[in-house]
């Protein structure tokens, strides 16, 4: 799996991986959407893009099938909920 960290914008990495064509967005507010199948080139260009967020948004967000995937930061606060709760 490839790896690309964004010091600008919303999104703040990227994972590829080659083999199952998955690519992972990781944004600023903890969340992640994964998208499949995307081809190798969006990948590429998405990585060398000016704005990888405006490059998401007009050629992966509405192209690509995606699935939300959980971030930690939802996690940890349910499990802090739960320790409220029960102790």
């Amino acid at each position: 799996m490839e790896t690309r960290k964004f010091t600008t914008g919303r999104i703040q990495q990227a994972d590829y991986s080659a083999g199952s064509q998955q690519l992972d967005l990781h944004f600023q507010d903890g969340s992640i959407r994964s998208y499949k199948p995307v081809p190798n080139e969006v990948w590429r260009r998405l990585c060398n893009a000016p704005n990888p967020t405006t490059y998401w948004e007009d050629r992966i967000a509405e192209e690509y099938p995606q699935t939300r995937g959980k971030s930690n930061e939802g996690a940890d606060a349910a499990k802090k909920q739960l320790d409220d709760l029960f102790g």
